[in-house]
């Protein structure tokens, strides 16, 4: 079964263009006093309150990382010489915080400043939920290289993610089988395979995890994150999140706002929005980056968006041969039209795909779904999406039943009539019949006392739509949220040729300058 990633898989779009769409990366985000943290859990959470950092087991806090050379990952070469690998101890459960303990995979370039310079060491989260930052970080480097100048960069595989205890949770052929199936079921079978497949998803990912499956939260991580930023030996958190990465952000603002130092968040989850409302934002955002393109070829976006939703609607009764001997079904087209929407660098790839496709021939469309859904060559497939979906069941408490997303359909539809009907079915069987129970329907990341947080939200952004940055802004509370805006296309905004933007940043991170809210880069 071929879904949406949650929010989005970042690393997804790099592969696009490292695979041919020229353009700059697309880029699902602190010294050490430690004090006792703001312990409350978000709103509704199953977690145990935080345990205060001074009533941490000493030998959790009086880590010593061992830093040493780099491996190649699954889906990554060896990084070079700059780059140092560690794996750092958690707790599996922080209510029990002397008890059985997880390894974090963690990468680090050392800042090239001085100790004078030196402000301590920057975290990225990359997305997803589930993206990889050992992989990611250092295909990313030289985008954030200026801030190497005073930072250590530092990223992690958060738990149930890669290296570490990465969950797999379908083999290969299963995956590959599961593509075939209708992700908008029309008919009692269709709908019958369609919530069979998420209940073996689950029971797999539910064998594979064991009880690592009940602690692979949001929250869980957040909590990770403050452990990580006593062992490197920072005061503050200074930190850089994508995407989901700002929800992380936003709560690790909540559960420890006096640790807060710099952070940017930038492509902003909207804090309000439950399952479904997410599942809405992303199908107006998709839809409304969709006109943008068609409007960009010349095309009214409401007679290109109706021949694309024709196409689709061919290819659920008829798949369109593809390459190797595959077909391109229904739902790998639409995987395939979303991926080069996340950049204005892949429209030109996909302006060749859908006119590839138009003239019956599938295989452009199905190579851009593969790369979404990290499929090689080979017919191996990458666990982004295993990750992805046992992090978001474990936060996400709402569960849609059939009944009820029959109803939603029709509103998703009017929504977008590309993308509409997907993102409805997706919120019924995305965490169907799901091994372990969700914690909240919402977030909380109310920050009252922390120090300012940047925010940058992009227009054009397809997966996380503008509107959630003014609405984390606000969440955060008044004089901590601060909102940058990007008049451009595309998910991240650094990074992606707008020197107002990245000067901006820079000068945040770097010089702690904190722009006017509501400052606009056009």
């Amino acid at each position: 079964m071929a879904r949406f990633a949650r929010w989005t898989v970042w690393g997804a779009a790099v592969a696009l263009l490292a695979a041919g769409c020229s353009g700059g990366a697309s880029g699902d985000g602190a010294g050490g006093r430690g004090g006792a943290a703001d312990a409350r859990p978000p709103a509704g959470s199953a977690s145990a309150a935080a345990t205060p950092s001074a009533a941490l087991p000493a030998a959790l806090t009086g880590q010593t990382l061992d830093w040493g050379r780099c491996g190649a990952t699954a889906d990554s070469s060896a990084p070079g010489d700059d780059w140092r690998c560690a794996t750092l101890k958690a707790p599996l459960d922080w209510s029990k915080p002397g008890g059985r303990t997880i390894d974090l995979a963690l990468v680090r370039a050392k800042s090239r400043a001085g100790d004078g310079d030196r402000i301590g060491s920057l975290l990225f989260n990359f997305g997803g939920p589930g993206s990889s930052g050992v992989s990611m970080l250092p295909s990313y480097g030289s985008t954030v290289s200026s801030l190497r100048e005073r930072y250590d960069l530092v990223s992690w595989d958060p738990r149930g993610v890669g290296a570490s205890e990465g969950v797999r949770c379908r083999g290969d052929k299963d995956i590959q089988a599961a593509e075939s199936l209708d992700s908008t079921p029309d008919t009692p079978a269709e709908e019958q395979a369609f919530f069979q497949d998420a209940t073996a998803f689950g029971e797999g990912c539910r064998k594979a995890a064991g009880p690592l499956l009940a602690h692979v939260s949001t929250t869980d991580t957040a909590r990770d994150m403050d452990l990580m930023r006593q062992v490197l030996g920072d005061r503050k958190m200074h930190y850089f999140g994508m995407s989901y990465g700002t929800e992380l952000g936003g709560v690790y603002a909540h559960l420890f706002p006096r640790n807060v130092g710099r952070l940017t968040l930038d492509a902003v989850v909207d804090p309000s929005a439950d399952a479904v409302g997410h599942a809405q934002n992303q199908a107006r955002g998709f839809q409304r980056a969709l006109a943008d393109y068609l409007t960009s070829t010349g095309q009214d976006p409401g007679k290109g968006s109706a021949n694309i939703a024709a196409l689709l609607d061919r290819l659920d009764a008829h798949p369109l041969p593809g390459s190797d001997g595959r077909e391109l079904t229904q739902a790998l087209a639409v995987i395939g039209i979303v991926l080069p929407l996340y950049s204005e660098a892949g429209w030109p790839r996909l302006t060749s795909a859908l006119e590839a496709a138009q003239a019956g021939d599938g295989s452009e469309l199905l190579t851009l779904a593969d790369r979404y859904n990290e499929r090689d060559s080979s017919g191996r497939y990458g666990t982004t999406v295993h990750s992805q979906r046992v992090i978001s069941c474990l936060d996400d408490r709402q569960r849609p039943t059939a009944r009820e997303t029959k109803l939603l359909v029709p509103r998703f539809e009017k929504i977008s009539p590309v993308f509409g009907d997907f993102l409805a079915w997706d919120t019924a069987g995305w965490c169907h019949d799901w091994p372990v129970a969700g914690q909240y329907d919402t977030p909380e990341v109310s920050a009252a006392g922390a120090a300012p947080i940047l925010l940058v939200g992009t227009t054009g952004d397809p997966a996380t739509p503008y509107e959630g940055a003014r609405k984390m802004a606000d969440e955060l509370g008044k004089g901590v949220g601060v909102l940058l805006t990007w008049k451009g296309e595309g998910h991240i905004a650094y990074g992606s040729g707008s020197s107002c933007v990245d000067s901006t940043v820079d000068d945040y991170l770097l010089k702690g300058v904190v722009p006017r809210d509501g400052t606009v880069c056009s």
